[in-house]
């Protein structure tokens, strides 16, 4: 009998994980309500506020057609980059090197943060890149598979590679030595080092854009469905 009550105690507490896996799954919408940081004109900025503004401006992103750099007041997340303008710097750096430098490429970086996106539900995030992911040639099935929570069928062979290094990194927090080892072979030391920060720095992103609830343009239908 206790040999029995030991076996039933070692499967119900290996269940634990597997339920709380399956939970982890279903995202709640981004709560409803008005942006918290009020977007900033030239004039409400300190002199270290206008200095991070003109950085960012100056910056690769200027050339990007739709950037929130190039809103008459700095959309989000820059806006809230603002409040911290030192940290705020320090930041627009690193995400300007992963979106222009990174040695991933346009198409699996932009792929990378639309998996990112979808694992926070963060709404603006995927709004911005979905476009960006398409136009650098990534496929709008594998995309559409990746808002829908399921594992995007027809991926090029480098895409599967970046698919399961990611979800693997977001949602069993590491790596398996098979994974790990697919995309040392494929990029190099440093493409896992960039791999692991385009979805690092895209989470701090989704975190911005969720806290501030940065609303997605001209009122727009949220992208995003919550996963059940």
């Amino acid at each position: 009998m206790k040999s029995i009550w030991l076996t039933a105690t070692r499967v119900a507490a290996c269940s634990i994980p597997l339920f709380l896996t399956a939970c982890a799954v279903t995202q709640p919408p981004v709560p409803a309500g008005p942006p918290r940081f009020q977007l900033l004109s030239a004039e409400q900025m300190t002199p270290a506020q206008r200095e991070l503004a003109n950085n960012i401006r100056s910056g690769p992103r200027a050339a990007v057609p739709g950037s929130a750099a190039n809103n008459a007041a700095l959309g989000s997340p820059f806006n809230v980059f603002l409040r911290s303008p030192e940290l705020g710097d320090h930041l627009q750096k690193v995400g300007s090197y992963i979106r222009f430098k990174s040695t991933m490429g346009s198409r699996l970086n932009e792929f990378a943060i639309l998996i990112t996106a979808r694992q926070w539900n963060a709404q603006y995030e995927w709004h911005a890149h979905h476009r960006l992911a398409l136009q650098a040639g990534l496929s709008p099935e594998v995309a559409a598979a990746v808002a829908a929570g399921q594992r995007p069928t027809g991926m090029k062979p480098d895409e599967e590679i970046v698919y399961n290094f990611c979800q693997e990194l977001h949602t069993q927090k590491q790596v398996s030595d098979a994974t790990y080892k697919a995309v040392l072979d494929k990029f190099g030391e440093q493409g896992v080092m960039d791999l692991i920060a385009v979805n690092g720095y895209y989470v701090l992103i989704a975190m911005v854009l969720n806290v501030d609830r940065t609303p997605i343009p001209n009122g727009g239908e949220l992208p995003l469905k919550p996963l059940k």
